[in-house]
């Protein structure tokens, strides 16, 4: 798909002029309101940096978890505009409305190379709205903070499967381009969903089958294998007749995994053995059990060390591997050694010539809590619902709409 990129924007003069850039800076927080991972921020830093370089006047519209249309302090995005103005070396302020007076203000009022983050745009239920025209207005008051002679600059790649205001409307209002995130992600992406190199192994987790349903069937005309973990893969094995006890279960997905079994059985891999625990807790009773043998009300919220074996062979061979979903609950260090030895897989395959690729989302977030190193990998994206639409051959509307 061809579309203007922020290199052809940089041959034109910026200095002056506003830029309205949209960007996914959706960081998960603790309790405490800290940031704990920083990597959609990381990942935003190049395209920023370049027009910050250029002279232009940035203006960052970007949304944090789901207030639901209203204001939330809990949602603010003060944490990721201190943190911006760290990685930035310069003050990024942040204006205390969407689009109203102050951020009119303080748009207004930036210099040449200023940056200056709006608050959440999901504050405005318009961002989400269904009505069309509502998503319009917003998008023209979004439009109005860049002035005149502003353009757009998408590269939330996070959010470009939503045609929302900030994403989509806002594009048919000025100028658009997509912003270097955008653009490595699609060129990324692209080499597993065009052309992956044989063998391909495709590794899926997460909760819910429901969620990985569209992928599953799209690709598994192109990969060999489908390694299936996470909590979605005891909704296959209750398919298979296993008695899963207490663990993840979508019941209403049952027969829709019977069907995925009689028709990819062939490719897609299960554990075969598990890690139970008698409660959902970091201080647990834990053994290794077989498939068959989850103790009566207990649990298991990762995969065993036979399967990450037999998982790891797999993807070790393989010349081309996509991950999207954890193995386990690896938030909690007894639940993790699923995830990490899949991870170390795939850094194996990595270092033996592999394409392989991280699908945003938890996955990334579970690379970097487990402190290993993302360069191990050939490309992790910011995207996990963007980078699954988009390898399911799906529109991307925030996509389709700088083509236009």
């Amino acid at each position: 798909m061809a579309f203007r990129k922020l290199a052809q924007l940089l041959e034109q003069d910026l200095e002056s002029r506003h830029v309205l850039l949209r960007a996914d800076l959706n960081v998960p927080l603790t309790d405490e309101g800290e940031i704990a991972d920083p990597g959609r921020i990381t990942a935003a830093l190049p395209t920023i940096q370049a027009l910050v370089a250029a002279g232009a006047k940035v203006v960052i519209a970007a949304h944090l978890g789901r207030p639901k249309g209203q204001f939330n302090q809990k949602y603010s995005l003060a944490p990721v505009a201190e943190a911006l103005s760290d990685e930035l070396g310069q003050w990024v302020a942040l204006a205390q409305d969407v689009t109203g007076e102050d951020a009119h203000e303080r748009a207004n009022g930036l210099n040449d190379g200023d940056v200056l983050l709006l608050e959440n745009v999901r504050f405005d239920a318009r961002e989400t709205s269904k009505d069309a025209s509502e998503r319009a207005e917003f998008a023209a008051e979004l439009a109005a903070l860049a002035a005149d002679d502003g353009v757009f600059v998408s590269d939330g790649f996070g959010v470009v499967h939503r045609a929302q205001a900030s994403v989509y409307d806002v594009a048919n209002k000025l100028d658009a381009y997509a912003g270097y995130l955008v653009e490595a992600e699609l060129e990324k992406l692209s080499a597993v969903a065009d052309n992956p190199e044989q063998d391909y192994t495709v590794v899926l987790g997460g909760s819910k089958v429901s969620d990985k349903l569209g992928v599953i069937e799209a690709l598994a005309g192109k990969a060999q294998n489908i390694i299936i973990g996470g909590g979605m893969c005891y909704t296959f094995l209750a398919a298979q007749g296993y008695n899963v006890q207490n663990s993840l279960l979508q019941e209403d997905m049952i027969d829709t995994c019977k069907q995925l079994l009689d028709r990819f059985g062939d490719k897609i891999c299960l554990p075969v053995d598990l890690l139970a625990a008698d409660e959902f807790s970091a201080d647990a009773n834990t053994k290794i059990v077989e498939l068959a043998a989850i103790p009566e009300g207990w649990l298991s919220p990762d995969i065993g060390p036979k399967s990450v074996q037999k998982f790891a062979e797999l993807i070790t061979s393989s010349k081309t591997v996509f991950w999207n979903g954890p193995m386990g609950v690896f938030e909690k260090e007894p639940f993790a050694r699923g995830t990490e030895g899949v991870a170390k897989a795939i850094i194996a395959a990595t270092s033996n010539g592999a394409f392989t690729v991280v699908g945003g989302g938890d996955s990334a977030s579970a690379v970097r809590a487990l402190g290993l190193d993302e360069s191990g990998f050939s490309h992790i994206s910011t995207g996990g619902g963007a980078s699954l639409e988009f390898l399911e051959g799906k529109a991307l509307p925030g996509v389709a709409v700088l083509a236009g």
